[in-house]
C-alpha cells in the first residue's frame, strides 16, 4: 500500500487521496463497531434506539455507560464491548496516523547519496 524507500515522495495531490482512503476505512470501521454496540445494548440491554446509541458512543469514545444494566447478559456484552472499543481507538488512531508517519519515514531515506562511508 505504501511506496518503497526507493521511489519518490507522493505528490500532495496522491498524498491527500492517501489520507482520505484512511479516513474512509476508518470511518467505516467506526460506523461499524458503533452498529454492533448499538444493537447490543438494544437487544440485550434492552434499551431505547437512542439510548443505545448513546451508551455505545460513550463507550466507544472511552467515556464509559449511562444507563444501568438490568440483566447479566448486558454486563457481560457491556464488558466486550468497553475491550473491543479499545481496540477499535488503537486501529483507528494508527490507520490515521499511519500515512503522516509514512511520509515523514520516507521523506528522512529519500535520498541515498551513498555517502555514508567513513573518510579514509
Amino acid at each position: 500500500m505504501f511506496e518503497p524507500v526507493r521511489t519518490p515522495l507522493l505528490t500532495k495531490r496522491q498524498f491527500r487521496l492517501r489520507v482520505a482512503r484512511q479516513v474512509g476505512w476508518t470511518t467505516g470501521i467506526l460506523v461499524a463497531a458503533l452498529g454492533i454496540g448499538v444493537v447490543g445494548y438494544h437487544v440485550l440491554g434492552r434499551l431505547g434506539w437512542i439510548d443505545a446509541l448513546l451508551n455505545a458512543s460513550m463507550i466507544l469514545g472511552g467515556m464509559g455507560p449511562i444507563d444501568p444494566l438490568p440483566t447479566d447478559a448486558a454486563k457481560v456484552f457491556a464488558a466486550f464491548y468497553a475491550l473491543f472499543s479499545g481496540l477499535v481507538f488503537i486501529a483507528v488512531a494508527g490507520l490515521l496516523v499511519a500515512p503522516f508517519a509514512h511520509r515523514l519515514l520516507h521523506k528522512f531515506h529519500w535520498e541515498d547519496t551513498g555517502d555514508d562511508r567513513p573518510d579514509s
